[in-house]
C-alpha cells in the first residue's frame, strides 16, 4: 500500500485535516472549474503557488503527490504523440525525413499535462485529508438540496466513499493477482500480443472475482448491521463550519474569479 495514492487517507493534525469536508469539496470544485479557463502560465502558475501552499499546510510529501502523478506520464507520451501526428500549425522545431514536430502540438499537450497535474494535485489532497465517513457527510449533505427533486443523495454519497475506499484495495488486490501470475510463469510484459491478451484475461478474471467478493461481503455486512437505503438515518458527528473553511472557500472562489477575469483579457 504504500506505492498506493489514490483515494488513500493520511492521517495527520493539519490544518486542512481539520476543515469540514464541505468546505474542502466546494473549494476543490472552484479550482477545478478555474484550471478550465484558458488563463495562461500565469493563471496556471497562481493555482500552482495556491495548491502548493494548501499541501504544504496538510504536511504532505512532494513524492506521496508524485505517486499519484506517475500513472499519468504515459498517457501524456500517447497524447503528445497524437498531438504531433495531429495538429500541423506553429512553428516547425524539428523535422525528420517527412514528419514535423510543430510548436503548437507541444503547447496543447503542455496545456493538458498542466492541467491534469493541478487536477491531481487538488484531488489527493482531498483524499489525503479527509475522511471516507466525512467525505460521506459532506457529499450528503452538499447533496441534501437537490432531494426535493427525488435525488438519493445519501445513497449518491455513500456509492462514491465507497468507490473511493476500495480503489486502493483493488489497486493492492491487481498487484497480489500479478505477482501469484507471475510467480506461475506467466509473463505479463514480453510475448506477442495474443499472448499478452491471455496473461491479461488470467489477470481480469481472478480480479473481478475478487472485487464481486468483497461487493458481496461489504453487502452481507451492511445488511447485518441494519442499513436500509431510503431509511431515515441518525449522525453521531455533525458538521459545522467555521472561519476557516470559510476563509478556504473564498480564496478557490476568488481563484476562480480570478481566471474568468485572466481568460477575457488574453
Amino acid at each position: 500500500m504504500g506505492n498506493i495514492t489514490l483515494g488513500r487517507y493520511i492521517p495527520m493534525d493539519s490544518p486542512i485535516h481539520r476543515m469540514d469536508p464541505r468546505a474542502k469539496i466546494i473549494a476543490m470544485l472552484f479550482v477545478l472549474i478555474a484550471i478550465f479557463f484558458r488563463a495562461g502560465w500565469i493563471g496556471y502558475g497562481v493555482i500552482f503557488v495556491a495548491v502548493s501552499i494548501v499541501i504544504i499546510l496538510a504536511k504532505l510529501k512532494p513524492s506521496f503527490i508524485w505517486r499519484a502523478m506517475k500513472p499519468m506520464l504515459f498517457m501524456l507520451t500517447f497524447l503528445l504523440i497524437i498531438n504531433a501526428l495531429v495538429i500541423k500549425t506553429g512553428n516547425v522545431l524539428f523535422t525528420i525525413g517527412s514528419f514535423s514536430l510543430y510548436s503548437d502540438a507541444v503547447l496543447s499537450t503542455l496545456y493538458i499535462a498542466v492541467r491534469l497535474l493541478l487536477m491531481i494535485m487538488i484531488t489527493t489532497c482531498l483524499t489525503a485529508t479527509t475522511k471516507p465517513l466525512d467525505m460521506t457527510l459532506g457529499i450528503e449533505d452538499l447533496l441534501k438540496p437537490f432531494t426535493k427533486i427525488k435525488v438519493p443523495a445519501h445513497e449518491i454519497a455513500m456509492l462514491i466513499s465507497i468507490a473511493l475506499r476500495f480503489i486502493p484495495d483493488l489497486i493492492e488486490e491487481t498487484q497480489r493477482i500479478m505477482k501469484a501470475q507471475e510467480s506461475r510463469g506467466v509473463d505479463l510484459k514480453e510475448g506477442k500480443l495474443k499472448e499478452k491478451i491471455m496473461a491479461i484475461l488470467s489477470l481480469i478474471v481472478p480480479l473481478f472475482v475478487s472485487a464481486f467478493q468483497r461487493a458481496e461481503d461489504l453487502a452481507n455486512a451492511m445488511e447485518a448491521r441494519g442499513y436500509a437505503p431510503g431509511e431515515k438515518r441518525t449522525r453521531y458527528r455533525i458538521l459545522k463550519m467555521h472561519g476557516r473553511d470559510y476563509l478556504l472557500m473564498f480564496g478557490a472562489l476568488c481563484i476562480l474569479i480570478g481566471m474568468i477575469g485572466i481568460a477575457k483579457f488574453l
